[in-house]
């Protein structure tokens, strides 16, 4: 089995890669830093290093994904930080949150939806409860977040062949959290339960749609 997992450098995608790499995958990892996606990288997987906002990046992972079973648009940007309110929010950072966490997922896989289809593959979109809720100063990421769980569902209808899953991995114990000026040390880890909520999806396959980390964990 084969998994391309995109911001595999640190958190939930380092996380994530850790746990297919002990069940066996193999994996395609991706992330802007290089150096610690290098030194970080379970051994044996292939690494490629960029920005999923650039086409050139994105052909060099299709390239890489052949015989792919599973893509995992993980990689995002909170946008302008601290988070500002959207009546000040710059309009040139808005449109490179989109780019990475909403476009970007959306030309991998459409790069990659041949192979999938052919193998009954699946892909998971990372998604946030800012998607969902008003939280003050976080419209920039969550309308980005909320674009991708729509054609997240738009998707699920097109392609029944493919599993489409959009997952809320819920607050965790991450930079990005700490970025957003959140008290991450308080929050649980990536493997405490998003891992093992992504594990279950995977390995029961379940329906296509969206899911929270926590509901899925017994």
């Amino acid at each position: 089995m084969k998994a391309l997992i995109t911001g595999a450098s640190r958190g939930l995608g380092l996380a994530l890669a850790g746990a297919l790499d002990r069940e066996g995958w193999e994996l395609v990892l991706d992330a802007r830093d290089g150096s610690a996606l290098e030194k970080a990288a379970p051994a044996g997987s292939t690494v490629v290093v960029g920005d999923v906002a650039d086409p050139a990046h994105r052909a060099a992972l299709v390239a890489a994904a052949s015989g792919l079973d599973l893509l995992v648009n993980n990689a995002g940007t909170l946008g302008v930080t601290p988070l500002p309110a959207l009546s000040g929010y710059p309009l040139d950072a808005l449109e490179h949150a989109f780019a990475v966490n909403t476009l970007g997922p959306l030309a991998l896989i459409q790069g990659v939806l041949p192979v999938l289809r052919e193998r009954r593959g699946a892909i998971v979109n990372i998604s946030s409860d800012a998607a969902r809720e008003p939280y003050e100063g976080w419209g920039g990421y969550g309308a980005s977040k909320a674009a991708l769980e729509q054609l997240s569902n738009v998707l699920a209808a097109e392609e029944p062949q493919v599993a489409v899953w959009c997952v809320d991995p819920g607050e965790m114990r991450t930079a990005m959290l700490a970025a957003a000026g959140e008290d991450a040390e308080a929050a649980p880890r990536p493997e405490d339960v998003a891992v093992p909520a992504l594990l279950r999806l995977v390995a029961e396959r379940l329906p296509s749609g969206r899911y929270t980390a926590s509901g899925l964990v017994r």
